[in-house]
């Protein structure tokens, strides 16, 4: 048996980082200015990294800046890899130039944006490579052509999470999952035309989806494996997550959500979900996973931040999920952790 095969199910494997965390800076409650800060001295080792970076946080917040918000799109030469590889929400990009170019064709379309930075997980070093999550609430208007089409002139919110592998100062690997069907709506744009034009435009490039049928969630005619694969988490807490995430979307243990959510949650969800309470947030489980009745649902990656203030809130986002729960309430636990899970939902 491997050692992964041994951790299934088992003991979440503690591999935590070495530099002290309490030293890096946190998104939450803090402007911009203190996030990218002038006279801070460097907290965390960033071999490589530009002089102007005090660590992680720092890094991937005022880069983010800088490129979209002050126009420096040029920085992406010093900030990504020649071959870097960026999974986006409609597609895929293989090389840094295109990166520039999709970036400025972005920002033509939507020039009044402003991409907050809601909250950065993020685990590693600088000499194994970082991993970031960056959640970011951005807003603007619609005021020119691109690739929603005609300006409409119409104000928008949405979310977006960045998850980004960095070593010595250039990202090399990135996921961007946007919210991009909450843009077409606010947009008052037809989304079957928008989505049927995006998957045109990949069928007529030979880019054909490969549907096999089998998502190995069950083997043959057996249920789902009964224990979570925990191989991947670093702490208790996060191996905790993991269990409860595959109980509720593998096992289909819906029932498990009043066990974990606090009665009186409050949910960021998808197309800018607001929803309050446990019955709110059981429905949009039943019906995400009701529209693709044969998904599945494989973590590809878990880190955790411990937060500054836990006597007030914790966070916890996957893919598209925001969720906010008050540490007051009998069901928020008291070991304050942010936990960012990136996963693979097949179907």
């Amino acid at each position: 048996m491997s050692d992964a095969d041994s951790d299934k199910g088992g003991k979440a494997r503690i591999a935590r980082i070495d530099t002290p965390k309490e030293k890096v800076l946190q998104v939450e409650r803090r402007d911009y200015t203190e996030l990218a800060p002038t006279n801070r001295p460097r907290s965390q080792s960033l071999d490589g990294f530009d002089d102007i970076y005090t660590d992680i946080v720092d890094y991937i917040v005022r880069c983010t800046h800088k490129i979209w918000d002050e126009r420096d799109i040029g920085l992406i030469y010093t900030h990504y890899t020649h071959n870097c590889v960026l999974y986006g929400t409609t597609g895929t990009i293989y090389n840094r130039e295109d990166v520039v170019r999709d970036t400025i064709q972005r920002l033509v379309s939507f020039p009044e944006r402003r991409g907050m930075a809601t909250q950065v997980i993020w685990n590693g070093n600088d000499k194994d490579g970082f991993y970031t999550s960056h959640l970011v609430t951005g807003s603007g208007r619609h005021t020119q052509f691109g690739h929603f089409g005609a300006p409409t002139g119409r104000p928008f919110v949405s979310r977006t999470i960045a998850d980004c592998m960095i070593i010595r100062n250039k990202i090399y690997r990135e996921w961007v999952v946007a919210d991009n069907m909450a843009i077409v709506k606010q947009l008052g744009l037809d989304a079957d035309a928008f989505a049927t034009r995006t998957a045109k435009s990949k069928f007529d490039a030979g880019l054909l989806a490969l549907d096999i049928g089998e998502n190995r969630r069950m083997i043959g005619q057996n249920p789902p494996d009964w224990e979570a694969d925990v191989s991947l988490a670093n702490t208790e807490l996060e191996a905790v997550v993991l269990r409860w995430l595959h109980e509720i979307f593998n096992k289909r243990m819906f029932g498990k959500i009043k066990d974990v959510y606090a009665p009186t949650v409050q949910y960021h969800g998808p197309l800018m979900k607001e929803l309050y309470g446990v019955a709110a947030v059981t429905h949009q489980h039943l019906g995400l996973v009701g529209s693709i009745p044969d998904a599945g649902y494989f973590v590809q990656h878990v880190c955790s931040t411990e937060s500054l203030w836990p006597q007030y809130s914790r966070y916890f986002h996957a893919d598209d999920l925001a969720l906010e729960t008050s540490a007051s309430q009998p069901y928020a636990r008291p070991d304050p952790h942010v936990a960012e899970l990136q996963a693979n939902l097949s179907f």
